[in-house]
């Protein structure tokens, strides 16, 4: 089990008095100022963290609007907002005021060269353009992220929408769209970000060059979309894809229930692990019947796909028979890829007792001690552990004073609700 006591051991190694200091990552010396909200510009921000790099966001006064939102802890504190600005640090500043901006300008003029990078995903204020802001720092990588190319406004759920693939997720017969659960393009375009910012701070380590780059979340989504073949599939077919519920389109893959209520998700891929699965299962001299009637060969992935009900019925009183153990037992031995469907509460209980290496305990302000992922990036077989976010504004004191400010234009910057400090919900 995960316990306070023993993340401070690990924390500070076999000495009790003597604290393991985090090595430094990969982007070490980048300066990443972010005025974003929600989940796309803070995920970029959080995983060029998770890397090394300085991150500080930089909020309205009071928050921004994903503030507050849920899931929240039993304080009211985001748990939302928290988990995505996890070793950041913040400042508050009044966006609306020029005091305030400049702030954020002094704050930019101050990184050293070749270390500036400001990502946002802010519509409509052009002094946070890249022109704007590369007269403060002419190096600097700007990254703006938007949701569409042509600056309108657009979320994950409505761009899903538009890419086809509401229109096949869900079971055969079902008359509607199902929207995922998962923000899925929101993730994959603040991945893009960073690694966008990765690339050009590697050009600009050589040339001293900066960028402004666009990234818009429907183009993507878009692209991902097509990537996978879908986009090409409907044009030169002219067909719809249909629905197929659980079923893996194109291969065998399907869930299956045990005989003690629980279920796994099992994927038979390749040629290898169809046979292994059909030899877990007692089910190979069904299935070669079967076949020769059918007059198909099922070490083809297409041609189990084709007849993938027929199969499944063949393997699934297997599972009905055996407890969910037996059933784990059986697959883990193989090199079949499987998975139990676990709910939120099944993950969380794994994460704290140690069974989920990349979870630690952390202790959050706002929140309390919970398990928290560190980086998914294991860099040289260390992976680094989950950092507390920040309390709003937390920083903003110590980061005017690093800017030149003494401590009675800090207090007054505060008194007159240019920069705030330390804001609680």
């Amino acid at each position: 089990m995960i316990t306070q006591m023993a993340v401070q051991s690990v924390a500070q190694g076999d000495d009790p008095g003597r604290a393991v200091p985090t090595p430094p990552g990969p982007l070490a010396g980048l300066r990443v100022l972010e005025l974003s909200s929600y989940v796309a510009a803070p995920l970029a921000g959080k995983a060029l963290a998770q890397l090394g790099a300085d991150v500080i966001r930089i909020d309205p006064r009071g928050g921004a609007a994903d503030r507050h939102r849920w899931p929240l802890a039993p304080s009211g504190t985001s748990l939302f907002w928290t988990g995505l600005n996890m070793g950041k640090r913040s400042i508050t500043v009044d966006f609306a005021a020029p005091e305030g901006r400049d702030i954020i300008h002094r704050l930019l003029a101050a990184c050293p060269p070749g270390t500036a990078v400001v990502i946002t995903n802010a519509i409509g204020r052009p002094w946070l353009s890249a022109e704007a802001l590369q007269a403060h720092a002419p190096d600097l990588i700007h990254v703006h992220i938007e949701g569409r190319a042509d600056g309108s406004a657009a979320v994950d759920y409505t761009i899903n929408a538009e890419t086809g693939l509401p229109l096949v997720t869900g079971p055969e017969g079902l008359d509607g769209p199902v929207n995922h659960v998962l923000p899925a393009w929101d993730l994959t375009c603040g991945l893009y970000a960073a690694l966008a910012v990765s690339a050009a701070a590697a050009r600009r380590a050589s040339t001293g060059q900066g960028a402004r780059l666009r990234i818009a979340l429907a183009d993507v989504a878009l692209s991902l979309t097509a990537s996978l073949g879908h986009i090409a599939e409907a044009h030169l077919h002219g067909i719809e894809r249909p629905r197929v519920g659980n079923h893996l389109y194109g291969t065998f893959a399907r869930d299956f229930p045990s005989a003690d209520g629980a279920r796994v998700m099992v994927a038979a891929v390749t040629a290898r692990q169809w046979r292994e699965l059909l030899q877990i299962t007692g089910s190979s001299t069904a299935v070669l019947a079967v076949g020769d009637v059918l007059k198909a060969d099922f070490d083809d992935e297409a041609q189990r796909y084709q007849h993938r009900e027929v199969l499944a019925a063949l393997l699934a009183p297997w599972f009905a028979e055996h407890s969910i153990a037996d059933v784990e037992a059986a697959l883990t031995a193989s090199t079949i890829p499987w998975g139990r469907y676990r709910t939120f509460r099944d993950v969380a209980a794994d994460a704290a007792s140690g069974a989920l290496p990349i979870f630690e305990g952390l202790e959050q302000p706002g929140v309390g001690w919970h398990p928290a992922p560190g980086s998914p990036v294991i860099e040289d077989g260390y992976r680094r552990p989950p950092a507390p976010a920040p309390v709003l504004g937390a920083d903003t004191s110590s980061i005017l004073a690093d800017l030149g400010w003494d401590a009675d234009m800090i207090e007054a910057f505060r008194v007159n609700g240019i920069a705030g400090v330390g804001e609680r919900p």
